[in-house]
């Protein structure tokens, strides 16, 4: 079966490689339209669903994954910065704090499987870091293209006190759903997720 992630983004496609498996990536033809009333989880699938679909329009027979990530802090949701100003003010209202990021992933499946929905939830405590470090880590670059103006996998880690949840989540592709869905399908997976799990200490933040 034709495997597609339906994403540009290089961490979704690191994560997703290391099933073992060979898979395409599609960027998706779908714009993420935010509204600040509805609630995350709703949003967060939403855009997935929308990305997956996209790609499995011109790509009817394939398994397309999609996937979204968005972060909630004192009831309000943050995707992406517009800006380095955008950043830096995303910086200093995670700081000190508890945040939760939500990514979810959707799989449009053209090849007679049922599909799938899901949202994980993660919680990320940040330190208490000052404004010279704000100042030091826009200046290495990593803050533009992520939720949160931060990079979880990146040096943005050295601003990360704690996680409660699945790591790989938290970069931005829950694995074990996917493997656990291609499983289902009759996919021989070459890699063992559970063991991966067990094994990558940076997988589950073991060293935290």
């Amino acid at each position: 079966m034709r495997i597609i992630l339906a994403s540009t983004s290089s961490r979704r496609r690191e994560i997703l490689a290391l099933l073992g498996l060979p898979f395409e990536t599609i960027a998706p033809g779908f714009d993420e339209v935010p509204s600040p009333d509805r609630p995350i989880e709703e949003e967060v699938l939403e855009f997935a669903v929308g990305k997956a679909a996209s790609v499995a329009e011109a790509n009817p027979e394939s398994i397309v994954i999609g996937s979204d990530t968005m972060i909630l802090i004192d009831g309000k949701k943050i995707g992406k910065p517009e800006g380095i100003a955008d950043a830096r003010q995303m910086l200093r209202d995670l700081s000190g704090k508890v945040h939760r990021i939500f990514t979810s992933v959707a799989i449009a499946d053209g090849s007679g499987g049922p599909g799938l929905r899901i949202v994980e939830q993660v919680s990320v405590k940040m330190r208490a870091y000052s404004e010279t470090e704000i100042e030091d880590y826009l200046a290495c670059g990593e803050s533009l293209d992520k939720a949160g103006a931060y990079s979880i996998q990146g040096q943005g880690r050295a601003l990360i006190e704690s996680i409660d949840g699945d790591y790989l989540a938290a970069v931005g592709l829950p694995l074990a759903p996917i493997a656990g869905y291609l499983r289902d399908r009759g996919i021989s997976l070459p890699s063992n997720v559970e063991k991966l799990y067990a094994d990558k200490s940076f997988l589950n933040w073991r060293s935290f």
